[in-house]
């Protein structure tokens, strides 16, 4: 009898401790704040890069809801309210913060100086004394930048030489405060001799139709669609209403040609949202921020969609299709 009750204990106490240390385990699951400023998203309006952060995840060997976990949140477009999603994440105790908005990554800078933020920004970090240097980012914040304004002159130079017609440009941008995003095209316009025109979109769906409509009344014959969080929530109907109003468009992310946008110029964002992963797995390694170095993009792609130009109307040139490095047909 005595050995029955003895054999007992030990099974439940092995159990017990298995039992610990599996609870232990699945508290230690490092969670990670992917924080966006564009509205969340639907299936009509799905995020590439939240997909391509995740994949980069699982080609680690990081499968979220097992050994690692995922806190989205989205800001709306908007910029109110977003320390209270920045504080959300703290008392969660995320391991690391993942952003690619300028403005949310001020707020996260200002908010925490211990937890790890990669960021992916389209932003010259130094300029923006985010980081002390690339080589050496110096604080809690590393990643990746895109250099998207830099590209600015670059993708007029060839919106206009795809489009010699194009002789007023509508800058579609996602709110009155990214006004300044229409400063490098204004730049590079009068030396192609093309007038740039500011069009606002606010973060509302029910407000797109009136600003290509607003585009037109300015006579503008092609639009640019600046990246940010509010043009990054609609981009299949920002493409469906330039295909409505027969306007080619010139974009700063391939995704936006992917959904139907004319053409792109950029950095392949995905690849770098995938990449973004990599720097979550060193840091989960016990690399610090500090002494991973900021990445700048090597390659540059030119996306047309064919599609799109024969909906329009428009005859692409075989030299400016030979100069794409992808063609959607």
């Amino acid at each position: 009898m005595r050995h029955c009750i003895l054999i007992l204990t030990l099974v439940t106490f092995s159990f017990a401790i298995c039992f610990s240390v599996d609870a232990q385990q699945a508290g230690t699951i490092p969670k990670i704040g992917f924080l966006q400023r564009r509205v969340a998203p639907t299936p009509a309006n799905p995020d590439p890069l939240a997909d391509a952060f995740l994949k980069g995840l699982r080609d680690l060997g990081y499968i979220d809801g097992k050994n690692i976990r995922i806190e989205h949140r989205y800001a709306g477009g908007k910029s109110e309210g977003l320390r209270a999603l920045v504080a959300e994440l703290l008392q969660l105790k995320v391991d690391v913060i993942v952003t690619a908005s300028s403005q949310l990554i001020g707020v996260v800078k200002e908010a925490t100086k211990t937890i790890p933020i990669v960021i992916v920004t389209q932003v010259d970090p130094v300029a923006e004394k985010l980081v002390d240097s690339l080589a050496r980012p110096g604080g809690n914040i590393t990643g990746l930048t895109r250099l998207t304004s830099e590209l600015s002159g670059k993708r007029l130079e060839l919106f206009k030489e795809a489009i010699p017609a194009i002789k007023r440009v509508g800058i579609l941008v996602g709110g009155k405060e990214l006004r300044y995003a229409v400063d490098d095209y204004d730049a590079a316009g009068r030396a192609l001799k093309v007038t740039v025109v500011p069009v606002v979109l606010t973060g509302s769906l029910a407000n797109l139709d009136n600003a290509y409509q607003v585009a037109v009344k300015e006579g503008v014959n092609g639009c640019i669609v600046n990246r940010d969080a509010v043009t990054a929530g609609f981009m299949k109907q920002i493409a469906e209403q330039a295909i409505k109003h027969r306007l080619p468009s010139m974009n700063e992310d391939s995704a936006y040609v992917q959904a139907g946008g004319l053409m792109s110029y950029a950095t392949n964002d995905a690849e770098q949202f995938r990449r973004a992963a990599w720097y979550v797995d060193r840091i989960l390694k016990g690399a610090k921020p500090a002494e991973l170095p900021v990445e700048q993009p090597t390659k540059f792609e030119f996306v047309i969609n064919l599609k799109t130009a024969k909906q329009i109307g428009l005859n692409l040139s075989q030299s400016v299709l030979y100069r794409a490095d992808k063609v959607i047909r």
